[in-house]
């Protein structure tokens, strides 16, 4: 009987000994498996991760952001964030047939809107001095092959962007005298045509167009 009891002490004392070293379970206690398991995957809840800061495709599309033209671009946006450059040069492309029309129909209301008063001066020299020889120009705009980004600057002082576009367009163009005689061109023959030309602009104005302030053939 005292055996037993001895057996008995020994073993409440290993009981205690045993919880002060384990602690005792309350409650769910997870599966050690569980809880050494690695963390499932959450890839499916993102798939890509953004990363702020990274290059603005807007400008990267188009030329080396970290090049002069990629810096003046992007001092631009600053100016202005709404700026776009994409938007841009596709409103470029509707401008370019609308002025080379404008020009070649001596349609000078329309030249004026688009181009600065400079420029708008030598054209409207050369509608006039094509109407004192009696000639007129009959074309049909075919369409827009290539606008490429040449150049791009802007003036800290003052606000202002310039834009220089490459335009490779074609278009049908036939020049007729006083008797209406073909003195140049062909009706048939598509020409292909390239201007570079350069828009400009007060970055941050109320004033939402650019104009033509330079023309290259």
């Amino acid at each position: 009987m005292v055996y037993l009891l001895v057996l008995a002490g020994v073993a409440a004392f290993l009981v205690l000994k045993l919880r002060s070293v384990l602690g005792t379970r309350e409650g769910y206690e997870p599966d050690p498996q569980q809880v050494n398991a690695p963390a499932p995957s959450r890839r499916d809840d993102h798939p890509f991760e953004v990363i702020e800061g990274g290059p603005d495709r807007d400008i990267s599309d188009h030329v080396d952001p970290d090049s002069d033209s990629g810096q003046a671009l992007t001092q631009m946006k600053r100016v202005e964030p709404d700026f776009s450059l994409t938007e841009f040069m596709a409103g470029a492309r509707q401008a370019y047939e609308m002025i080379l029309m404008a020009y070649e129909k001596g349609d000078l209301d329309t030249l004026q809107q688009f181009l600065a008063p400079d420029t708008y001066r030598g054209f409207e020299q050369a509608v006039e001095q094509r109407e004192e020889a009696g000639l007129s120009v009959e074309a049909e705009f075919i369409g827009v092959r290539e606008v490429t980004l040449k150049d791009a600057k802007f003036d800290e002082i003052d606000n202002v962007g310039d834009i220089t576009l490459r335009f490779v367009g074609e278009l049908t163009s036939v020049v007729r005298n006083a008797a209406n005689e073909v003195v140049e061109g062909d009706p048939q023959a598509v020409k292909r045509q390239t201007d570079v030309w350069t828009f400009s602009r007060v970055m941050g104005s109320e004033n939402p167009n650019w104009l033509l302030v330079a023309t290259e053939g």
